[in-house]
């Protein structure tokens, strides 16, 4: 098998009209420093497999940051199931292999340069692994990358940092994922790459909570459950990071990347569909992200279904994503939360054109 990070000359292509799960070519992540001298010739792939998602970008230098000329993404829940069992389904990984063939067929009619394939917590708890990473090979020639949770945190910071505004001291990066929740304590370097002073992953995500607590008859003792099993695993970070000391000081910034994150940030800009340009790099009051968890948790799952932006791949993964999010304003009551939709892709890019020698 060879290394994930690899090169190769392929032919290229355009976004089709018609993929419904591609975001829009041209789309320009906007960065705070420049590029030096980019070869807008060489082209970069970035590959996400999550315990609920699979992404893709792949995009190519310019000035202030990188332009994305195509996308992908897809709700596989590889980890569904995976709490009980211990293992990738046979169903579950089904689902992944063929989204990851459309992600292949995308990389191999661009001209890609080097590319980067990772997968996360799902992968990383999984018995058969190894057989899931060696099949994605045979039926796509992907290889896998299976990162370590330090690793995934710092893909995460290096994806947002550039949301952290100049006037925040620290950030507070919180990525909420199918399998696990990343927290990221920074401290801002507006002009650098920002420092991780502490870090931790949480083993609850989306899907392990719905899966431990189901979803249509979640009742509020279970979903007050649910915020409390969160809350010791913040306690344990708070006595490591002394996070609560510089919300209090009025110096951090809390930054939220996630599917559960982006979806209430698009109901609080009350949005018809989803739309990335107005959500990425929004704030959103506390206030209103605490009084939309509620008011989801009062409906069913066919009434969220039918909500803009969410629909009925993710209207059961909602509460369990809400009291994630609750839990941590609950524990650090910071007054808005800065709205990523970035992260691990958008970070990874980076690393490899640093790795080529362009500045970001």
């Amino acid at each position: 098998m060879p290394n994930t990070v690899a090169a190769g000359s392929v032919a290229s292509a355009v976004v089709s009209a018609g993929d419904e799960t591609a975001e829009p070519a041209g789309l320009h992540i906007e960065d705070t420093t420049a590029v030096r001298a980019p070869s807008t010739s060489r082209i970069y792939a970035a590959l996400d497999l999550g315990t609920n998602n699979c992404r893709l970008l792949v995009a190519k230098p310019v000035r202030n940051g990188f332009q994305v000329i195509d996308a992908f993404s897809r709700i596989v829940r590889l980890g569904e199931g995976l709490a009980s069992s211990g293992r990738l389904s046979e169903a579950a990984q089904r689902r992944a292999i063929a989204a990851l063939k459309i992600c292949a067929d995308k990389v191999k009619r661009r001209k890609v340069h080097m590319m980067r394939h990772v997968a996360t917590e799902a992968c990383r708890r999984a018995d058969n692994t190894q057989e899931f990473v060696s099949r994605v090979f045979a039926e796509t020639g992907l290889a896998l990358d299976v990162v370590s949770p330090e690793e995934e945190a710092r893909l995460a910071m290096l994806g947002c940092q550039a949301l952290l505004p100049r006037s925040a001291s620290y950030g507070l990066v919180f990525d909420i994922g199918g399998g696990s929740t990343e927290l990221i304590l920074v401290r801002n370097r507006p002009r650098g790459i920002s420092e991780i002073m502490a870090w931790t992953s949480v083993p609850w995500g989306v899907v392990s909570l719905a899966d431990a607590y189901g979803d249509v008859t979640l009742d509020s003792v279970q979903y007050a459950e649910m915020k409390a099993m969160l809350s010791a695993h913040l306690a344990e970070f708070e006595e490591r990071a002394n996070v609560s000391r510089r919300v209090r000081e009025g110096r951090l910034c809390m930054l939220g990347t996630s599917g559960t994150v982006t979806t209430l940030a698009s109901l609080h800009l009350k949005l018809p569909f989803y739309d990335r340009r107005q959500v990425d790099g929004c704030w959103v009051p506390t206030s209103s992200l605490r009084t939309l968890s509620q008011e989801l948790f009062g409906l069913t799952v066919e009434q969220r279904a039918a909500l803009p932006c969410i629909g009925t791949e993710r209207a059961d993964l909602m509460l369990a994503g809400c009291a994630i999010i609750e839990a941590i304003l609950e524990f650090w009551p910071v007054p808005q939360v800065r709205v990523a939709d970035r992260g691990i892709r958008e970070g990874i890019l980076r690393v490899l054109m640093q790795r080529d020698g362009i500045s970001l």
